[in-house]
């Protein structure tokens, strides 16, 4: 088992020669950036011998936790692991955010779930900023060289995102990722290189040493991003050739861009009399560039002047390189060289041949060789942030995952959106949504406007609430909007009726209410088809009821409000002319009451008892006296 071998946060050990303290001075002046994470951990990690810090990865991404089994390249081994169910997405990503922009070098290591229940090898897809660079395929966790994938990529918004595409076979899982920063002109292969590539690590083999090794091993620094090289110490089956190495130091090692460690070159191997020619042979992805890099030194003790080793170098039998001559290109023993050619190929096979011209036998120090990936043009960044907020409004369910960019890879689309590529913008757009009966519960976000590609919208069959976005109406090419059996309410916006390209309008089935706007209902029917009913409030066309005054929900309030206040006005008038009648009857009563004859003889009665006490100046005895006022009192 390899020991540990990661990039610790100093700057390592180096060779003093004078041509790294140049690069030093000249290059390594700052310290690229790095990140490490653990997947599925709950606390950082630090590794042994180099105590390499590890994050743990909450907050990076979804997903669920697990123990993972034993990966064959890391020790001591990261003991986590973090997947994704099919019933989480079909695409879950990792988003690294504020990443210097630059060119950066992104490998994964991928382990199983350490649970008998789930020990199922997945089958995924794996990409970085929207470009796909792998696929798991069946067999992958038993073959070491396949349990780890590595990709060269620029960061040009300061965020990276990793996501794993689910192809419904297993669930795909993660052990740990590994962002590290490179000069920005790593890996320059020609013309095509660029921004717009991304480079896969096909191949990455050190020769004559056997044992697989990191740049830290092979003590190298910080900017080589501490590769992975397998290690081979024949590249015949059948051993024919020979596995050579030296102490000697090695000349031209650890420039930039590349910066490859001196003790790859330390190693090599050659070949025999019994078999002179060198031989390379792996499988590729058929009708794909590939950029191979070579490296070789002399180091041989048998070779010490020019044209004592010569020989061709072909790629599957074309010659890429004539007459290669070792110490006549590097002026001396025991100095790197590097050559690198870039290569279409056709079928399933490259072939590296090292076949003698002269001298004796063929050498070589390390063998690369990358895919030439174009990266994939993303979609416009204005569209994926309305459908992250159309994501949230609706209540879009777990299953459709909606994670990293909406059109790329081209292999995995988010479900539900159709893409397509604009030329002008050279960009993705979206041109049509397709929601239909998915058991959405939310609203319609008026966001939905920024979407200014969509010809299609259907939201039918769901449990969508709220009022349809008055923003509708400002998307142009509008050809398709189906929002019925939805449980949509309020009016239909005026705004619809800008809709000069719409040809289906459905809004039935909802609670609409109101007048159908006149710019919507008199359009003519020329291959145009609208549906309005059953809405019970709308009103205003043929098939549908006439409309009274049109008020707005606030006019009816206030109606509603003014017709109360006129009911009790009218109830406080008449309890105030009631008790004013009351009165009025009981004044006449006493009115009457006075006129009446009793009343009359009674009052004419007192009166004369009055005025008979005021008239009489000596009131005398009724037993004795005078009787004159008899009469009076007797009438």
């Amino acid at each position: 088992m390899h020991k540990r071998f990661l990039l610790c946060p100093l700057l390592l050990a180096v060779s003093a020669s004078s041509a790294l303290l140049g690069v030093l001075a000249a290059d390594l002046s700052k310290e690229p950036f790095t990140i490490r994470i653990s997947c599925g951990s709950f606390d950082d990690v630090h590794t042994a011998p180099t105590n390499t810090l590890w994050y743990r990865d909450f907050g990076y991404t979804g997903g669920r936790f697990a123990n993972a089994t034993r990966p064959s390249f890391i020790v001591p081994p990261l003991k986590t692991l973090r997947y994704f169910p099919l019933s989480d997405g079909p695409e879950n990503c990792y988003y690294i955010n504020n990443v210097p922009n630059g060119h950066y070098q992104v490998r994964l290591f991928f382990a199983l779930v350490a649970d008998p229940n789930l020990d199922s090898e997945p089958i995924f897809d794996v990409s970085v900023e929207g470009t796909l660079f792998s696929s798991l395929l069946s067999g992958w966790s038993s073959d070491d060289e396949k349990t780890f994938a590595e990709a060269l990529v620029f960061v040009q918004d300061s965020s990276l995102s990793i996501c794993f595409h689910s192809t419904g076979h297993g669930d795909p899982s993660i052990l740990s990722m590994e962002v590290l920063q490179i000069d920005d002109n790593a890996y320059k292969f020609g013309s095509l290189w660029g921004k717009g590539t991304v480079l896969r690590t096909t191949k990455r083999l050190t020769c004559g040493s056997g044992k697989p090794a990191f740049d830290e091993d092979l003590n190298g620094i910080h900017w080589g991003g501490d590769r992975f090289w397998l290690g081979l110490k024949t590249l015949s089956s059948s051993s024919d050739d020979q596995p050579i190495s030296t102490e000697n130091v090695i000349a031209e090692t650890l420039l930039a861009p590349n910066f490859y460690p001196q003790s790859m070159y330390q190693s090599a191997i050659v070949g025999t009399d019994r078999q002179p020619t060198l031989s390379f042979e792996m499988d590729v992805t058929p009708n794909k560039n590939y950029s191979v890099w070579l490296h070789f030194a002399e180091i041989d003790n048998g070779i010490t002047a020019e044209e004592q080793r010569v020989f061709d170098v072909l790629i599957n039998g074309d010659t890429a390189f004539k007459d290669l001559d070792i110490i006549r290109m590097t002026g001396e023993r025991f100095t790197a060289l590097v050559l690198n050619k870039t290569v279409a190929v056709s079928g399933t096979t490259l072939k590296i041949t090292l076949q003698p011209v002269e001298g004796t036998h063929a050498i070589v120090s390390a063998i690369e060789v990358f895919e030439i990936i174009p990266a994939e043009m993303k979609t416009l960044t204005q569209e994926v942030t309305a459908l992250r907020t159309l994501k949230g409004s609706l209540g879009l369910p777990l299953r459709f995952g909606w994670n990293g960019d909406p059109c790329i890879p081209q292999q995995h689309p988010w479900s539900g959106v159709d893409c397509h590529f604009d030329n002008t913008k050279r960009q993705w757009v979206i041109d049509g949504l397709g929601l239909d009966n998915q058991g959405l519960r939310g609203v319609i976000p008026s966001d939905v406007s920024k979407l200014q590609h969509l010809q299609s919208i259907n939201f039918s069959g769901n449990s969508i609430k709220g009022n349809i976005p008055l923003s509708l109406g400002t998307i142009p090419g509008l050809r398709v909007l189906d929002l019925s059996f939805n449980e949509l309410n309020g009016s239909i916006p005026e705004s619809l009726g800008q809709l000069t390209s719409l040809q289906t309008l459905n809004l039935n089935g909802n609670d609409l209410s109101g007048r159908v706007p006149a710019s919507l209902g008199g359009r003519p029917l020329h291959r145009v088809r609208f549906n309005f009913t059953d809405n019970a409030g709308l009103c205003g066309i043929p098939g549908l009821h006439e409309c009274g005054p049109h008020l707005s929900v606030a006019a009816k309030i206030g109606m509603a409000f003014g017709v109360l206040v006129a009911f009790l006005f009218l109830v406080v008038f008449a309890a105030c002319w009631w008790k004013r009648r009351q009165n009025v009857i009981r004044g006449q009563k006493l009115a009457a009451a006075r006129e009446a004859p009793y009343a009359k003889s009674r009052t004419q009665f007192t009166r004369d008892v009055q005025m008979g006490k005021h008239h009489r100046p000596h009131e005398t005895s009724p037993r004795g006296g005078n009787n004159e006022s008899s009469p009076h009192l007797l009438a």
